[in-house]
């Protein structure tokens, strides 16, 4: 099994357990979205002495998680779930770590990120309307195959160039993963 230096940020003892399942790591876990001072203070000084990697749910409060962790750790790592892996049936229900399979956990934890301090632009805001990503139809469902095709987690059109910049996003690989998306969209049409 897999052996994992840093400690994972997750939300609760749910996702300990999943991730036990799929690699060898230690956790600690923030209780939910209202991060107490003892727990940040805990996290920062595991970042200190062996680093962490922000492994929260795929939804609006592991977004709210990680950007909190994200400010009191700015060299934290980042590793994202997509959330057709964290959702235990298609049709709806709960999401989340918890009821990944242990080869999304490891697929998830094999492409992590780390901020890049005053990265510069690369993919410009013209590039993303150029894209469909931001405003017209279909723009929310590209931006979610993107950010999968990627590995960087969903976020809103607000937040898409910020996301790509501060993970060092290349124009090739963007330019690559619009490709299938592309293709995928002609596929459907035919």
């Amino acid at each position: 099994m897999k052996k994992i230096k840093e400690v994972l940020v997750v939300e609760g003892k749910d996702d300990t357990k999943a991730i036990n399942r799929a690699v060898n790591a230690d956790t600690i876990e923030t209780r939910g979205s209202a991060i107490d001072e003892d727990t940040l203070a805990l996290i920062e000084k595991l970042a200190d002495q062996r680093g962490v990697i922000i492994f929260t749910d795929p939804d609006f409060s592991g977004e709210k998680i990680r950007k909190i962790v994200a400010e009191a750790v700015p060299n934290a790592k980042h590793a994202f779930l997509p959330k057709a892996q964290g959702r235990p049936d298609k049709a709806g229900g709960s999401l989340g770590v918890e009821h990944a399979t242990p080869a999304a956990i490891r697929a998830a934890l094999d492409h992590v990120y780390t901020e890049a301090p005053a990265a510069p632009t690369l993919i410009t805001h013209e590039d993303l309307i150029v894209a469909g990503l931001i405003g017209g139809p279909g723009a929310k469902e590209r931006r979610e195959q993107l950010g999968e095709l990627l590995q960087i987690g969903y976020v809103n059109g607000k937040q898409l160039e910020k996301r790509l910049r501060m993970f060092g996003i290349q124009p090739a690989d963007f330019a690559a993963a619009l490709q299938q998306i592309r293709q995928k969209e002609d596929s459907h049409e035919k």
